[in-house]
């Protein structure tokens, strides 16, 4: 496994990756960035550094997650929400079939390895609120906000 460290505007992400594709993604508070970035994770570092300059709203370069079946399904169905999108815990449980699992899909949700790519950030309440961030609610509103910038006050 190959590892970098980058700048982004909310800290320093960690990426963690091999041949058979990026496994974590994660943000720190801090730490020493990457100068020379490994072969294998170059796609993802520049893919990462375009989306925060606005330049790219979806990823293309291969991930490889771990994690159970279940999680693995719910993960599958965030990156079916849209950018600039949210949707709720429950519409989540609804999509997978089985409302009554809206505890285990939340829990699901909050061990995404890979931050922004697998968009956990857009899973809000059922109220419209913030809810359960693992990088904190302060990042999830930044995320949110950037995916879609309004000239409106914020709504959060």
């Amino acid at each position: 496994m190959e590892t970098a460290f980058i700048k982004t505007p909310l800290g320093v992400a960690k990426i963690v990756g091999d041949e058979k594709g990026i496994s974590i993604i994660s943000i720190l508070e801090e730490g020493e960035i990457t100068n020379a970035i490994p072969e294998v994770l170059k796609e993802a570092v520049h893919q990462l550094q375009d989306y925060f300059q606005d330049k790219r709203a979806d990823f293309n370069f291969k991930i490889n997650p771990q994690g159970t079946e279940f999680q693995q399904r719910v993960w599958q169905e965030l990156l079916n929400i849209p950018f600039g999108k949210t949707m709720s815990y429950l519409d989540l449980s609804k999509k997978l079939g089985d409302v009554k699992a809206i505890r285990a899909v939340a829990s699901a949700n909050g061990k995404n390895p890979l931050w922004i790519v697998v968009p956990c950030h857009r899973v809000i309440g059922t109220d419209g609120s913030l809810t359960g961030y693992a990088g904190g609610l302060w990042r999830k509103k930044w995320l949110l906000e950037h995916e879609s910038p309004s000239t409106q006050q914020s709504l959060f």
